[in-house]
């Protein structure tokens, strides 16, 4: 995986802060004050070099009220989770992978070896596949995310084995 994402801005060019309406700056100021210092502290970009917001920090200048709710309820769900950061990671590059989510598995894949993840199962997960070596409730994280994803359903088998690892599941 590259360094720096492929696709900045993905379709969207990058905002100009200049050019932003006072509540697109407010909430723009209010995510370098958030987000830039916890992707810093993984080692993921979401400003490019001239300090404009990448990835999918770009898109959400264009409603910042809607991208606010989304952001806070991120924040909820890292705070409240039952997960821990490494099945978080895990479940994440798991879906980015079938998504062929250039800039999640890039800034995930950040965070993964941040939180422990080897290298060798975070190029497997970026790659669709099924590392080896993964702890037992990884895996199930993995395989559940998997089947969920690409199949929109659990099969009896595996539901059992999650919740063997994680107890009784909401679907």
């Amino acid at each position: 995986m590259s360094p720096t994402p492929i696709r900045l801005g993905g379709r969207l060019p990058l905002a100009n802060y200049n050019a932003l309406s006072a509540h697109q700056q407010r909430f723009f100021d209010e995510m370098a004050s958030t987000v830039v210092p916890k992707a810093g502290a993984s080692a993921f970009l979401v400003q490019d070099g001239e300090g404009m917001l990448i990835g999918p920090f770009n898109p959400a200048l264009l409603h910042p009220e809607s991208a606010k709710s989304v952001l806070e309820l991120q924040f909820a769900e890292v705070k409240n989770s039952d997960l821990t950061a490494r099945l978080r990671e895990v479940i994440i590059l798991t879906v980015g992978s079938v998504w062929q989510a250039d800039y999640e598995l890039y800034a995930h894949s950040a965070v993964a070896r941040h939180v422990g993840l080897p290298e060798d199962v975070v190029i497997s997960l970026v790659a669709g596949e099924t590392p080896d070596g993964l702890q037992p409730e990884d895996l199930s994280a993995h395989r559940v995310a998997r089947q969920l994803t690409v199949e929109r359903r659990i099969d009896d088998s595996l539901y059992r084995m999650a919740e063997d690892s994680f107890g009784p599941l909401p679907f």
